[in-house]
């Protein structure tokens, strides 16, 4: 594959994820955000399985020999980082409810920021050098300006006061917080599996059978409500969850970790389209300010390592 199909791949993706925004938005007038999330991702799942397993016997990537399984030790972390994607899930699906479709495209990115800012955290914290190479993180003082250019945007997207950031935006960064941890978790812990659809599969699975059961403990299901959001379970099911993953998990063997990274942030952009074109959502001349922090954060933490200091 080429390095421009690869690309054109990620775009594919995150056009997809930025349209998901408006079925997750509207998908909450028929259901509750516990067992939406259950069984969007419980869809997710059955759509990965037959890659997962491909991608075990090793015919995803032609002469490829067989992987061998993820050890049993494995197991319970997995199930952990499971969890922090449930909580990420689950805190944007909730955020959704009260905010636009708009910020929680941008806030969600704010994950990009915060994945080298909470390693560095734990760096200090473990006294450990080598706990970012670890989960294959790079710390670079271009994290700091990102950081304040993301609290800025923030700020911005609402409305340019603490007030005016209400309680569906908070909770979208909160999501982006447990994404963020989750990354840095599966970084730590992937690199020696070689099984990154099957993770995923795990972590679907993991998500799927919180959210149902949380639903049914939480919330009042009636078939009569799925049937009601079966385009939005569809859509975020199948081609969100299942298709533009798979696309990512291909182009990602092709493009470098920053290009990537950057060209999958445009989802935000994309968000914000699609809910000014089907939800007629329009954002602040300083809610695009905002946004356009949020992007130029996302821009300056992966690019920054590539830069190199002139030699002295």
């Amino acid at each position: 594959m080429t390095r421009a199909t690869a690309d054109l791949f990620l775009l594919t993706a995150a056009l997809i994820w930025g349209l998901a925004f408006i079925g997750q938005a509207t998908a909450m007038e028929h259901m509750g955000p516990l067992m939406f999330t259950g069984v969007r991702f419980l869809l997710a799942a059955v759509v990965v399985l037959p890659f997962a397993m491909m991608e075990g016997r090793g015919t995803i990537q032609e002469g490829r020999a067989p992987l061998p399984a993820i050890p049993a030790k494995r197991t319970l972390p997995l199930i952990g980082i499971g969890v922090a994607f449930f909580g990420g899930a689950t805190m944007q699906q909730y955020g959704l409810l009260t905010t636009s479709v708009s910020n929680a495209g941008f806030l969600t990115a704010l994950y990009v920021v915060m994945v080298p800012a909470i390693a560095w955290v734990i760096t200090k914290l473990t006294h450990d050098p080598e706990a970012a190479d670890k989960a294959h993180v790079k710390i670079h003082a271009a994290v700091w300006p990102a950081a304040a250019l993301s609290l800025l945007g923030t700020f911005l997207l609402g409305g340019g006061s603490v007030n005016g950031l209400n309680s569906g935006d908070l909770l979208i960064v909160g999501g982006a917080f447990f994404w963020a941890v989750q990354i840095l978790a599966l970084g730590w812990l992937a690199y020696d599996l070689r099984r990154p659809l099957m993770i995923s599969l795990i972590q679907y699975g993991v998500v799927a059978a919180l959210g149902i059961l949380g639903g049914f403990i939480f919330e009042t299901p009636t078939w009569i409500d799925l049937f009601a959001a079966w385009k939005e379970i569809l859509f975020t099911g199948i081609i969100s969850g299942g298709l533009a993953f798979t696309l990512q998990s291909i182009a990602q063997a092709h493009t470098p970790p920053s290009d990537a990274a950057i060209i999958v942030s445009s989802e935000g952009l994309f968000a914000a389209a699609f809910g000014a074109l089907l939800l007629n959502e329009r954002l602040t001349l300083q809610g695009w300010a905002g946004a356009a922090c949020v992007l130029a954060a996302v821009l300056i933490v992966q690019l920054g390592p590539l830069i190199k200091r002139p030699a002295a």
